[in-house]
């Protein structure tokens, strides 16, 4: 066999394993409660209501206080659980979990629903500048 061959091959036996060791649920739980995953999962379902309302005008008050009564944010968690397996290791989730413990991660959690809010404000200006731009420039034969 050709020695290339033969040290790729030990070195993948020997690396293989340490990039595929899955986190468990728990960590994963430990991970997405830090970030108030669920939390985020109850402002999106706050969010999306008057959508929701629209689609049922008729419904009294009491129909989505039943709604929001329902919601369970831990059905979110459990859903996402899976996704953060299949593209983070154990290794991973626990580096996240180290950082989101600290002062920095802590600060993060704490200002990001802001951090979040003012970027999507940010974010349709620059669109509308963006789509005026563009009219313009179509306007003007630009291309």
């Amino acid at each position: 066999m050709n020695k290339n061959l033969l040290m790729v091959l030990i070195l993948m036996l020997f690396t293989i394993p340490a990039y595929a060791q899955r986190a468990s649920s728990q960590s994963i739980k430990e991970l997405l409660d830090k970030t108030q995953t669920g939390d985020m999962a109850l402002q999106m379902m706050n969010q999306m209501l008057p959508s929701l309302k629209v689609m049922a005008p008729n419904a009294p008050d009491s129909f989505w206080r039943g709604i929001m009564a329902e919601f369970n944010s831990d059905e979110f968690v459990e859903m996402v659980i899976p996704i953060y397996q299949k593209y983070l290791t154990k290794r991973d989730i626990t580096k996240l979990n180290e950082f989101y413990s600290s002062p920095v991660g802590k600060k993060l959690i704490r200002y990001q629903p802001k951090i979040m809010q003012e970027s999507m404000i940010a974010g349709q200006i620059w669109g509308e500048n963006l789509a005026k731009e563009v009219i313009k420039k179509y306007e003007e034969g630009i291309y």
